[in-house]
């Protein structure tokens, strides 16, 4: 993975053909946590994980503004880019315009309606997502970079730049802030 390393800082530093040279390396992984995503979201009859890959590998070209700095923080900014996708995918498949997959609940009964899973809610964990990275955008990014990327603690204090310690206290923290929001929905 050192040359992944290698590749990304050569590509930051003006040699274009280093991306070409960086998409075997990463090309794997990249499909693993498309597969990942695309489990945790039950979405994999609407899309592929190849297509998936593709969508989000196009974007990470287009990152003008990125300072690479390694593998993990390519790896993160790619399993943030697949967030977005799936919830641009999940919004546009489930457009009220196209009927979407709405039901109604009498009111007397909607106070009892808990958020079982994230999946059949993805369009209010972005919102949440969005809420707490309003409020606090390291604890979002921890988030981002555990649950959406599979990073590890150690992986994630690398990336965010903080101890295991802290990663673990503040994702503890993130989880709970969100369990909270997502059940007041």
């Amino acid at each position: 993975m050192a040359d992944v390393t290698q590749k990304l800082m050569a590509w930051r530093g003006g040699r274009p053909d280093a991306l070409n040279e960086l998409l075997p390396l990463v090309y794997g992984e990249l499909r693993r946590l498309a597969r990942y995503h695309l489990r945790r979201g039950r979405i994999e009859d609407t899309m592929q994980s190849a297509g998936l890959v593709n969508e989000a590998y196009l974007r990470l070209v287009d990152q003008d503004q990125v300072k690479w700095q390694d593998r993990a923080h390519f790896f993160g900014l790619a399993s943030n880019l697949m967030r977005c996708i799936l919830v641009d995918h999940y919004r546009t498949k489930h457009a009220l315009k196209r009927g979407g997959d709405a039901f109604t609940v009498p009111i007397d009964e909607a106070g009892s309606i808990a958020v079982a899973d994230w999946r059949e809610n993805l369009v209010e964990l972005d919102q949440a997502m969005n809420r707490l990275g309003a409020m606090d955008a390291q604890q979002a990014r921890i988030v981002e970079l555990r649950f959406f990327g599979g990073l590890s603690i150690e992986e994630t204090a690398e990336v965010v730049g903080v101890s295991p310690a802290t990663v673990k206290n503040r994702w503890s923290l993130a989880r709970a802030w969100l369990h909270r929001e997502l059940r007041s929905n």
